[in-house]
């Protein structure tokens, strides 16, 4: 045993993916000091993003004012890696931790997010990802489009900036006075789940709720979301009602690529591309991931199947090391994943897990090089 990747997600509530990552290491390097171990922390679009992207490959972060969700001025930033890629976190203008106990999505903007795109622009920025996750909005998109030169015009021609409550005031999107430097900078999205824009699927009725709608609330946004999908097919000629993965973040990700002609891609490819990680895979012996529960879900393309289908094509075992495994699991083998670990060592309730969790990983790491050794 040679050469190790550490590639988890975070074990969500518990440990970070950073914390995962050094767990990791430190239990593969107390059993056999000579194995280069290589790190790489994951974000999945939401917070911490941006950080995890500059913790694997460098570069900086560039701090700025923008507009908040609620319209008021707020700190936010970005990062800029070392090829000129520019990583945004929609959480850092737009998150929901940001509006405490004033959640509502019917007033909440994304004007900030465009201020952002609009930043990384100026800064010349040879490409643009725009992680979504953690968002308090359900705006579609428009605010961040707003931002960027997109008007929207309501029946009597006047230009307004929608929110949730009012995309069913658009009559009008005129993308005339779009930032030209979108149409030559291509434009990534993050985005790790496939739901649609509206409907009992789509960003109001499954998100919204988290974000402080009530039932009544949740009817409203999805209306005004059907009434801007129907913008959009009508004055744009793109149709995103089933567009997977259009509901992330308040419909955001529809937006991104009808507003501005963006491309969304499972967060988990972005990060695996950007880091280079097909390169990193020669030479290695075993690539570590997880993530807190590895369920049915996580066999959409979350983080361990992500990594496995890589290095599945490059002859590279995997082993996850996770909190908990569900049940109906057993295609995650076919998707190159070699073995499934939990940490747990006893039927305890998550409360008490969750305080030895940084432990048990770190022991059952441990045990997995033992043995392999």
């Amino acid at each position: 045993m040679k050469k190790i990747l550490c590639i988890p997600d975070s074990f969500k509530g518990t440990l970070s993916s950073k914390q995962v990552c050094a767990l990791m290491r430190d239990a593969i390097l107390h059993q056999d000091p000579s194995i280069e171990v290589i790190t790489i922390e994951v974000a999945d679009g939401g917070e911490g993003s941006v950080d995890a992207f500059l913790s694997a490959v460098g570069g900086q972060k560039l701090e700025l004012t923008v507009t908040g969700p609620e319209f008021i001025p707020v700190k936010a930033f970005y990062g800029i890696l070392p090829d000129g890629t520019a990583v945004i976190e929609m959480a850092a203008a737009a998150g929901l931790p940001m509006v405490g106990d004033r959640k509502n999505p019917e007033i909440m903007t994304t004007f900030g997010v465009g201020e952002l795109i609009k930043a990384a622009l100026d800064h010349g920025a040879s490409k643009i990802i725009v992680g979504l996750g953690g968002s308090c909005t359900n705006d579609g998109g428009c605010g961040a489009a707003s931002a960027l030169g997109v008007q929207f015009l309501n029946k009597d021609g006047q230009a307004f900036i929608p929110t949730g409550k009012t995309l069913i005031d658009i009559v009008t999107i005129d993308r005339h006075h779009l930032d030209p430097r979108l149409a030559t900078t291509p434009l990534e999205v993050m985005c790790d789940i496939d739901n649609p824009m509206s409907g009992l699927n789509g960003a109001a009725h499954v998100f919204g709720p988290q974000k402080g709608a009530d039932k009544a609330m949740v009817e409203r946004l999805d209306q005004g979301l059907v009434h801007l999908t129907s913008c959009i097919h009508s004055q744009l000629d793109l149709d995103v009602s089933s567009l997977p993965g259009g509901g992330a973040a308040g419909a955001m990700g529809a937006g991104m690529v009808a507003f501005f002609g963006g491309t969304l891609k499972m967060g988990i490819e972005t990060i695996l591309d950007t880091v280079h990680f097909d390169e990193q895979l020669v030479g290695a012996d075993l690539v570590l991931t997880g993530e807190g529960r590895f369920d049915t879900q996580s066999l959409r393309g979350k983080v361990p199947v992500g990594v496995s289908k890589r290095a599945k094509k490059a002859g590279v075992k995997v082993i996850a090391v996770v909190g908990a495994i569900g049940e109906n699991i057993d295609e995650a083998y076919d998707l190159g994943i070699t073995a499934l670990f939990s940490i747990n060592t006893q039927p305890v309730d998550f409360a008490i897990a969750k305080a030895r969790s940084a432990d048990n990983l770190y022991t059952t790491v441990s045990n997995l090089i033992r043995v392999l050794r």
